[in-house]
């Protein structure tokens, strides 16, 4: 039929071709097909192409992102070498963060969300909240480790053991408790059907993989490393 009205902008002609994506991501689309475009469109002189809408404002939004996670991940870092005032306790604490990251992905992967802004914010609150629930674990092993060494009067390989697992114990009901609460509160997103629920399930998606995920790893991962490294420190001395 033709267009209802000649559009313009920077002073050149514009003609609009309006595209819905659907069971993919705008990314991967987008890329797809600017290669097609670009094999069969043979555009005369002074035309061009450009790509717009959603798939714009998720290239800002990366370009912001990609400032935005560094300064996360070094922030986060200064902080917990402050808190312990050791670099190998900051990086013992920061391995909770590639472990969140599995459980995340893990269970995108499963209902099948591509990656998009919303799931990478989703990604910076697990990551904040798993590294939390990490310092308070090693707080726990800490004063455990006080404690028996106060009662013992010097710290023996055995006594560290047994503090060590004293500290677990005394965090696991917590967490698991922290845990339940975030499950439960983030649920009902997940069998929402009402506006906006497209946005909000892949943002509470990596959330609840990955804070299944960064249980195991605050309650056996952490407690090991956290033994080992101590253990080494006793058999130097």
């Amino acid at each position: 039929m033709g267009p209802s009205m000649i559009s313009s902008e920077n002073g050149l002609l514009r003609g609009s071709v309006l595209m819905n994506v659907r069971g993919r991501d705008v990314g991967s689309f987008v890329a797809e097909a600017q290669r097609a475009v670009a094999q069969q469109v043979k555009l005369p002189p002074g035309y061009y192409v450009e790509w717009r809408g959603q798939y714009g404002n998720q290239l800002s939004a990366r370009r912001r992102l990609m400032l935005v996670i560094p300064a996360v991940f070094a922030i986060m870092s200064v902080l917990l070498y402050k808190i312990y005032d050791s670099l190998k306790e900051a990086l013992h604490v920061m391995l909770a963060v590639p472990f969140a990251l599995t459980g995340g992905i893990f269970l995108l992967k499963i209902l099948g969300y591509n990656f998009s802004v919303a799931v990478w914010v989703g990604f910076i609150a697990l990551f904040g909240t798993a590294v939390q629930t990490g310092v308070v674990m090693v707080i726990y092993l800490e004063e455990a480790v006080a404690r028996k060494k106060q009662a013992m009067g010097t710290l023996t390989v055995e006594g560290l053991h047994e503090a060590v697992m004293e500290g677990a114990l005394l965090r696991l009901r917590p967490k698991v408790m922290t845990i339940s609460t975030v499950i439960a509160g983030l649920l009902p997103l997940m069998w929402s059907m009402r506006t906006g629920a497209e946005v909000m399930k892949p943002l509470a998606t990596p959330v609840l993989g990955g804070m299944v995920s960064s249980l195991l790893h605050v309650l056996i991962v952490t407690p090991v490393i956290y033994a080992w490294l101590r253990e080494r420190e006793i058999r130097r001395q």
